[in-house]
């Protein structure tokens, strides 16, 4: 048995060096494989072994390139029969998934809602997402949205200018509300179920709603005068603002609007008088609240924005599903009632978010999360000194309120163009707040001013700045290509390294994402045509 094992051996021995060429071997002692065959007596041989691509060397098959094996997720249960394949991730997955890493093909999973609650990877649920027009910044939003429908949610759009999201609050079941020239009206005083709900809470929870409401009703009057002016009312107006509203409050019976606001100036009531410093002279107070009357008339109807703030409210907003407000008949050229309208919608339905946390607070309603979508930014910013403070007055809900919060906008310059330099302080902080800065192709010229809010590596900043390169010409299809930065996106937390990745859309998606709509759709007389 012993010389048995021994012939074995050795014949393994002889095979194992026949096709290994005499250059490329190393030694091995023979005496090696006595665990396997027993002693073995033999020469010392050479035996190549391959390396992690093969056989190094000319024409022995080493593979230059070895291409990276498909990915897949799933949880621990799914995957436990493929052990020891499975890896831990890189990327964050708790959250909507957004798309595939572009560092190492996992999925990424993000949103601010999740991230605050679940990750604890965000310190606010909210969001800045910058990037140049044409990449997919409301792509992004619009995956968020859809997928936090799915945990409960409810997506709101506070003016959706193009339309971008009027298909997905329809296919989700959702109110739209039409607003513009002769489509549908939006009160600025109208309180919404503020005073029905008030009724219903506690004596302190009714006050602390009833203030609330009023400091909502004074905001959206003077951002609405600073539009039409292009800068805030001064003190003392705001001042006579505030006692007309609370004197019209007590003395109107049901929804007041703006013409009524204007005949209590008129009217002259002896609160407001008082605020106004008149010192008991009548054509003093009319010096006095002389340009605040032309600013009311010029909201009446009578001026640039027409009588869009004029009427009662036309539908006003449901709190148990979700909403958006479509301004997408507002022509471009109408600058500042785009912005005014905006502006308007914010403050309408933070109101009745205030409404829904109030009722939920007492126990009377279920406990309602939303997710808040403020697009074009900067055309609100850039429409008068003073608003700002306006929007930073609209959107200060605290972490407790159960709101997530994304703001949209083309770059940083939007924010830094602004006449004062307090106005631009200020925009900077809505970026350094937000839990979160998703970022697109920006041009070069934006790095040094968004490295100054989100570190930005180097290699992160060149990322971007080639996804903002244009695309190139396709001579075949006699069109250009994709550009190479749609879908792209850099997902920045903080100091944190950024995580790059691509957007996926599902077949189910890309009908409600289609933002070109008006350029492909093709007319049904247009089709009927002959050559």
């Amino acid at each position: 048995m012993k010389k048995e094992r021994t012939r074995i051996s050795e014949q393994l021995t002889e095979e194992s060096i026949r096709d290994v060429p005499a250059d490329d071997r190393r030694s091995v002692d023979a005496r090696g494989r006595r665990r396997a065959f027993g002693k073995v007596k033999g020469p010392t041989v050479r035996i190549s072994r391959a390396g992690a691509r093969g056989f190094a060397g000319w024409g022995r098959g080493a593979a230059s390139y070895v291409e990276a094996p498909a990915e897949w997720r799933g949880t621990t249960v799914q995957v436990c029969g493929l052990w020891p394949f499975g890896s831990g991730s890189g990327t964050p997955s708790i959250g909507i998934p957004l798309g595939r890493s572009l560092a190492g093909g996992s999925t990424v999973c993000c949103d601010p809602v999740n991230w605050f609650t679940r990750a604890n990877l965000v310190l606010n649920p909210s969001e800045f997402v910058l990037g140049k027009p044409g990449l997919g910044k409301s792509t992004v939003v619009r995956r968020q949205a859809l997928g936090l429908a799915g945990y409960g949610v409810h997506p709101v759009v506070f003016g959706d200018l193009k339309p971008d999201y009027v298909d997905l609050i329809h296919a989700l079941g959702g109110q739209v509300i039409p607003l513009g020239r002769g489509r549908g009206y939006l009160n600025v005083l109208d309180p919404g179920e503020v005073t029905e709900a008030a009724l219903r809470l506690p004596m302190s929870s009714r006050t602390a709603l009833l203030a609330e409401a009023h400091g909502r009703r004074l905001t959206a009057v003077a951002s609405l005068i600073t539009v039409l002016r292009g800068h805030p009312p001064t003190d003392r107006e705001e001042t006579i603002l505030n006692t007309a509203l609370e004197v019209l409050h007590e003395r109107h019976t049901g929804v007041p609007v703006l013409s009524d606001l204007l005949r209590l100036l008129q009217e002259a009531p002896d609160p407001v008088r008082n605020a106004a410093l008149d010192r008991g002279e009548m054509a003093r107070y009319r010096e006095i609240t002389e340009d605040l009357e032309a600013s009311l008339i010029g909201l009446l109807g009578g001026g640039r924005l027409g009588e869009l703030f004029a009427r009662p409210t036309t539908e006003p907003m449901r709190r148990d599903r979700p909403v958006c407000f479509d301004v997408s008949t507002i022509d471009d050229s109408e600058a500042q009632l785009q912005a005014a309208a905006l502006l308007a919608c914010w403050s309408y339905g933070f109101g009745a978010i205030s409404v829904a946390h109030a009722l939920s607070d007492a126990g009377l309603e279920p406990q309602r999360h939303y997710f808040v979508i403020l697009d074009e930014l900067w055309r609100v910013l850039r429409s008068g000194r003073g608003l700002v403070d306006r929007v930073d007055a609209l959107t200060r809900l605290n972490r407790q309120r159960g709101v997530g919060l994304a703001m949209i906008t083309h770059t940083m310059s939007d924010l830094l163009a602004l006449a004062a330099e307090e106005d631009r302080m200020k925009a900077k902080g809505f970026v350094e707040r937000a839990g979160m800065v998703i970022c697109g192709g920006l041009p070069a010229a934006e790095m040094p001013q968004l490295n100054e809010v989100v570190h930005l590596t180097g290699a992160e900043q060149q990322m971007l700045v080639d996804w903002s390169t244009p695309p190139s010409w396709d001579d075949a299809a006699g069109r250009g290509a994709a550009p190479p930065g749609r879908g792209k996106f850099m997902v920045k937390v903080g100091g944190r390294p950024g995580i790059p990745l691509e957007v996926e859309l599902t077949e189910a998606e890309l009908g409600i994402n289609d933002t070109n709509r008006r350029w492909t759709r093709v007319p049904d007389d247009t089709r009927r045509e002959t050559p």
